[in-house]
């Protein structure tokens, strides 16, 4: 009966006479893992609060992607993500603590897993001590090193093998970097702008000036007074050896990667009496991050405002 009611239709028609199931419709675990793979994806390192938040405010309205939200803190993060919720902007949570390098290899994996890689890392994460904080120069000189550069420098190490071509990297840095720069010994100020510098040695600069502090000998070897100030020296010293080392070790990706200052702004750090808010901060480190496809320069440059600064 069924074959005969069938056959009266003309061809034509057969198709239409068939429903897919539900389950049919559904996107396999293969597709949906081919539609993540192709998705663009930006993290931002730190960024539950401050110049971090403001950054992922920024992205969510003007990237084409999947923005993550990270912080050490899961709650803190996602309140955060909640908060830009509020605002109708997506952002995605994923738990980094900088200072704890089982976080850095997972997150590297997840995005590895999920998206094939990032499209572009900001790495924002940092601490400073108050100017009136009473804790040892030597514990400060450690501490602030610890996350400002080793950190920072494990973060780079496991994720720039994952950033895929055309990538954007941003090192939030600081203005006190290059007035510390200015203040080290000639000797020093010579091998942190030397286009030979290795990521060895300037680990080892990194590294001398601590021990140094806790021996009460970083002023004769050099250092000027300020763990924060060195720590972003560092940062965009290792900025510029890294993205001399993409550019020799793939020329063809058109990876950018640069050091930034924000400016002077009204965050936990900085104090009220700053004179930028967090998403002015934000404007220079997004401008980096989203550096127009086809792009080649700047990279390996530490940029303020939008331009290019001496180093």
């Amino acid at each position: 009966m069924l074959r005969k009611t069938l056959s009266s239709f003309p061809p034509l028609f057969l198709p239409f006479c068939f429903a897919a199931s539900p389950a049919q419709l559904q996107p396999t675990p293969e597709d949906q893992s081919k539609t993540a793979m192709s998705t663009k994806v930006a993290v931002v390192t730190g960024s539950n609060k401050g110049i971090g938040l403001a950054i992922v405010r920024a992205l969510c309205k003007q990237f084409q992607g999947d923005v993550y939200l990270t912080a050490r803190d899961i709650g803190r993060g996602q309140e955060a993500v909640k908060s830009l919720d509020s605002e109708g902007l997506k952002a995605k949570f994923h738990q980094l603590d900088i200072n704890d390098l089982n976080s850095i290899i997972t997150a590297a994996a997840f995005f590895k897993d999920k998206y094939g890689g990032v499209d572009v890392l900001v790495n924002n994460a940092g601490i400073a001590f108050k100017v009136a904080d009473t804790t040892p120069f030597a514990v400060q000189a450690e501490v602030t090193l610890k996350t400002n550069f080793f950190a920072t420098r494990d973060m780079l190490t496991h994720f720039l093998p994952i950033v895929k071509a055309g990538g954007r990297v941003v090192n939030v840095s600081s203005f006190v970097g290059s007035r510390t720069l200015n203040n080290c010994s000639p000797a020093l100020q010579q091998r942190f702008r030397s286009e030979d510098i290795t990521e060895e040695e300037l680990v080892g600069l990194m590294q001398r000036f601590v021990d140094q502090t806790k021996k009460g000998e970083h002023k004769q070897g050099g250092w000027p007074e300020t763990a924060y100030g060195v720590s972003k020296t560092g940062l965009t010293a290792l900025s510029m050896i890294l993205a001399r080392r993409l550019s020799e070790k793939r020329p063809n990706d058109q990876i950018l990667l640069n050091a930034c200052c924000p400016g002077w702004v009204r965050t936990d750090m900085a104090g009220p009496k700053a004179t930028k808010s967090p998403d002015e901060g934000a404007i220079t480190p997004v401008y980096l991050a989203l550096l127009p496809p086809g792009a080649t320069e700047p990279h390996g440059k530490f940029v303020s405002e939008k331009e290019v600064q001496p180093w």
